[in-house]
């Protein structure tokens, strides 16, 4: 059985409503002429694009890893880029950071995930353009929300995950609210239909354990191992 998210209601609730009034004409082209064949391909097709589009936004269930020193992926798609920042505004100033970016095509799962049991401190939204979300600029100019706050059992360990439009995306979905923890595999938003979801760490107590070109599931996939954590 498919597990739909609560971010989607609207959207397949409408497809839901447009499916069936196709479907009424399908079934009225069967009964009142004489293409029947296409009558039942026209609503096969139908059902097709039906499915399609919920499973967009599944929510498939995931086996959250326990241990306090892994950081999971804030998202399903491919590791697009890994790179190493002297400064990140969301973060103290001198802190290095490491920002793993992960492309979401229209196939993979849109949820967002928290990478570890974070106590958000800020959120903020930007303004932008919506270039396609593999486009090396997309980071840096297109809309997006940023989540930022601290991770709970470590002390001084930053974090923030960005969610990015795409040129098909174009609404963010991320109802956070500062002053709350957030537990690690927790589904705290979506980008619908398409985008880029960017991991910050701090470089200097992390062991990044992907790479570019890497497949990674939101919630299960480890892609950082905090240093120093007692095991």
């Amino acid at each position: 059985m498919m597990t739909l998210t609560r971010y989607g209601f609207k959207e397949w609730g409408s497809a839901i409503l447009v499916a069936v009034v196709l479907w009424g004409g399908c079934f009225w082209l069967i009964r009142y002429t004489r293409h029947c064949a296409a009558g039942w391909i026209a609503a096969s097709a139908v059902a097709v694009i039906l499915v399609a589009f919920c499973a967009f936004f599944r929510n498939p269930h995931r086996e959250i890893p326990a241990e306090l020193e892994f950081v999971v992926s804030p998202a399903d798609g491919t590791v697009r880029d890994i790179e190493y920042l002297e400064n990140f505004d969301f973060f103290p100033p001198g802190v290095r950071t490491v920002r793993i970016g992960i492309f979401l095509s229209v196939l993979n799962v849109h949820v967002n995930r928290m990478p570890v049991t974070t106590a958000v401190d800020n959120i903020h939204y930007r303004k932008g353009e919506f270039l396609d979300a593999r486009h090396p600029e997309a980071g840096r100019r297109n809309e997006a929300m940023t989540v930022s706050g601290k991770m709970t059992g470590v002390e001084d360990f930053p974090v923030a995950v960005r969610q990015i439009s795409g040129a098909i995306a174009r609404r963010i979905v991320c109802p956070v609210a500062p002053g709350k923890i957030y537990k690690k595999g927790y589904v705290y938003g979506m980008i619908k239909f398409g985008s880029r979801t960017e991991l910050y760490l701090p470089a200097d107590k992390v062991d990044v354990k992907v790479s570019v070109g890497d497949k990674v599931f939101g919630g299960t996939t480890v892609v950082a191992e905090i240093k120093g954590v007692q095991k």
